[in-house]
């Protein structure tokens, strides 16, 4: 039963992976590490840290939404701990993916918060900034290619959207980039002077 004395979990990429994995079947922490990785999924949910999963594991079964199971795979063999999605789980998974799907949400990525703040440096400064931030955008679009990973790991389109949208955010940035690159070289984006901050 979710309690009633804790804030209810916030949603994460991590702990939807998690409910999405554990809804096709009970399994173990490794196992869903295993499946992130096989699915080519590391690029939206952070697994770096084996901790991050069971941190989160142990947060949704707190909260009600997995509970975990110890089985033997066989009469002599270790017990491992599972996790089982509830009908609270469930649900929690489909409110968040509709919400997440159907509402843009103001998120606070660190690259608009300054560019917010440029006008500390000169304008030459943020031009040569950009120009190594567009190829740095240009080599993740190269490394970046959805069809490539269909092919690698026999994966249906419908796995890889999330690629396909990346390479579009990325591809959009790029052109932007590129374009106030030219602005700032140009002149054509009148600057003040750092010194006046």
């Amino acid at each position: 039963m979710k309690s009633m004395t804790t804030t209810p979990m916030r949603r994460s990429p991590l702990a939807m992976m998690a409910l999405s994995l554990l809804s096709e079947s009970p399994m173990h922490a490794y196992r869903m590490q295993q499946m992130i990785r096989e699915r080519d999924k590391e690029s939206v949910v952070n697994i770096g840290s084996p901790n991050s999963l069971h941190q989160v594991l142990k947060r949704l079964e707190s909260d009600g939404m997995v509970v975990v199971r110890e089985v033997s795979e066989s009469e002599r063999g270790p017990r491992r701990t599972v996790y089982e999605i509830t009908a609270l789980g469930n649900e929690t998974l489909r409110e968040w993916l509709t919400s997440e799907l159907s509402t843009p949400r103001n998120e606070y990525p660190n690259f608009p918060a300054a560019l917010s703040l440029v006008p500390h440096l000169s304008s030459q400064e943020v031009a040569t900034l950009l120009e190594e931030r567009a190829r740095n955008l240009d080599s993740q679009l190269t490394e970046l290619d959805p069809q490539k990973v269909a092919a690698e790991l026999g994966l249906e389109r419908v796995f890889l959207v999330e690629d396909e949208y990346r390479c579009a955010i990325i591809a959009a940035e790029l052109g932007w980039v590129r374009r106030l690159v030219d602005d700032l070289r140009s002149g054509e984006l009148p600057w003040p002077n750092p010194d006046d901050f």
